[in-house]
This record gives C-alpha cells, structure tokens and sequence, in this order.
C-alpha cells in the first residue's frame, strides 16, 4: 500500500498547476517530476488548481478534476469570486502516468461566479458519482452573493445534470470533501467566514439527510482550509489534512482512531514531511506498491 498526493502549490508562475507526490506511509511525502508540474493546462484560465483524483469504480482508471483558475495571470480574487470561471477541468487516465489533455466542462449554474475546489464520491446506491464544488451566487432573497456547495451527477465525467443547492450555512461555505465509512458518509467544509473546518454526517448522499456532527478540537484550529481525509492502512488511524494557510505553514496532519470519535490530535511537525514543494489544496488516494513504482520510475522521485 503506498498514497498519491496531487495537488498544486501557490500563485506562482506554473504553480496553479498539477503536481504528484508520493508516500509509502501517507505521512512522509517525495515529490515526482523534479518538483515541477506533471499537467498544465492551456485552455480556459490556463491554471489547475485544487485538483481531486479519483478512481474509477469499475477500475478502468483515473479521473482529476480541478479548478479552472490561475490568480498568477494577474486578475485576482475579485474577478476570481465574481467572474471566474463555470467550468471544471476534466482529465483521465488508465495508468496514472498519461493523461489527457485538460477538458472543460461547464457545470455551474449561469449566474455562478466561479466552481472552487470540485470533489467527486461514487454513490453506491445510484451507481453514479456526485460532483461537488463551491460557487458564488446571489439567489432570489440574498441581499448579496453568498458561497455554497452546489452539486450535480455523473457516470462520465463528460456530462452532467443540472446544479442544485448541496449545502448551504448561515456562513460562506467552500472546500469540502466526503469519504465513507462503515454506512456513514463523513463530509469536512470550510466555513468561509470564520475559516475554520465544520463536519457533518450522513447515511446517504441526499443533501437533506446530513445533520451537524461538532468536533470541537478541530473547529478550535483557525485559519485552514481544503479538508481531505484518507484512511493511514499500516496504522490503522484515520488522517485528515488541512492547510493552514493563513500562516503559511502548509499541510497539517491530524489523525484518530476511529470516524465514529473523530477525537482528531495534530501531529507533531517530527512526525510528518510534506517534501519539498509547498503543497496547496489538494487530494490523497491509496495506490498500489506496484502503481508507486510504475510513476516512481516514469516521474522520477526525488
């Protein structure tokens, strides 16, 4: 057993793009390539940010879907939030060392202001998978534009039914992510507003089935954002990463024994090693010891 890390690392020229790392323990991270991004995108925005890989249910291969978005081209947030794009950027391969060139998928709905930070989760009970993002809409009643999760289904990845309200809070919400467990889908966001991690449960994906799950000691951690959660196979914990971005210190793992408790403790920075590269929102997903070698060898570890 051994983990991919894809992500991307910061508002830099070629940063907004997708990068690999590799960890045999999911604590410890190598990067491939050098250091330098495995997949640029020359479409839309020209920036791949927040990338999320996942398998393929049937085991066919490999999906990353990412943010259309490059803040480095000199726009900025503003324009970024109110007039960004509507689209995701699709990606797929049988192996996870050739990969398609970026496609551009609209999703969001027309008067989106951007799609941050999409995720997907198979849902065994369609047979299908629910995309989810974030997108800044003024709905009929909001006194100004407001962040929520919205969300669509798929069994492609190339077409997709229309947007609906997936989540919603009292504050701007943005950046989750879900992983199942033992009948239970787990979901991880971000409240936009007090920049802290906020969690909820749920039997089923149906968005009304979720109710509130608090978990103090991780909404006492201020300043992070992009949530993602994995499954540490040698030590039997469940690890939850979140990127303390406002001191600019990277990845901070966090990890318990069981979801069920989610009494999450921070790691001390002795225990992990997020390699050389700062690595900025993005995704963590088992792979075998044979698919490690295979992009060890193609890539290039460091």
């Amino acid at each position: 057993m051994a983990y991919l890390f894809t992500h991307f690392i910061g508002e830099q020229p070629q940063g907004e793009q997708i990068y690999f790392s590799l960890s045999k323990d999911g604590l410890h991270w190598k990067d491939l390539h050098d250091g330098k991004p495995v997949i640029c995108s020359e479409v839309g925005e020209c920036g791949l940010r927040d990338p999320f890989l996942i398998r393929k249910a049937d085991g066919s291969g490999f999906v990353i879907i990412a943010t259309d978005l490059c803040i480095a081209n000199g726009r900025g947030w503003d324009a970024a939030v109110k007039t960004g794009s509507k689209n995701l950027a699709v990606m797929e391969s049988k192996d996870l060392i050739h990969w398609s060139n970026p496609v551009l998928v609209e999703v969001s709905v027309p008067e989106a202001g951007c799609t941050w930070a999409p995720e997907a989760i198979y849902d065994r009970q369609q047979d299908n998978y629910l995309v989810f993002w974030a997108s800044m809409v003024q709905l009929d009643g909001d006194k100004e534009p407001k962040q929520r999760i919205y969300a669509a289904r798929t069994k492609d990845f190339h077409e997709f039914t229309k947007a609906q309200v997936y989540l919603e809070k009292d504050n701007h919400v943005i950046d989750s992510t879900m992983v199942y467990d033992d009948g239970v889908y787990y979901r991880f966001s971000k409240d936009e507003t007090t920049k802290n991690i906020k969690t909820d449960t749920a039997p089923d994906l149906n968005k009304e089935s979720f109710t509130d799950r608090p978990v103090p000691n991780l909404e006492a951690i201020y300043g992070v954002e992009g949530p993602e959660i994995y499954y540490l196979e040698d030590q039997k914990k469940w690890c939850l990463i979140i990127d303390r971005f406002a001191s600019h210190k990277g990845y901070l793992p966090l990890v318990c024994d069981s979801l069920k408790t989610m009494d999450f403790k921070p790691l001390d920075e002795s225990e992990f090693d997020m390699g050389k590269t700062m690595k900025r929102h993005g995704s963590v997903v088992a792979i075998t010891d044979e698919e490690y070698d295979r992009m060890a060898e193609a890539f290039g570890l460091e």
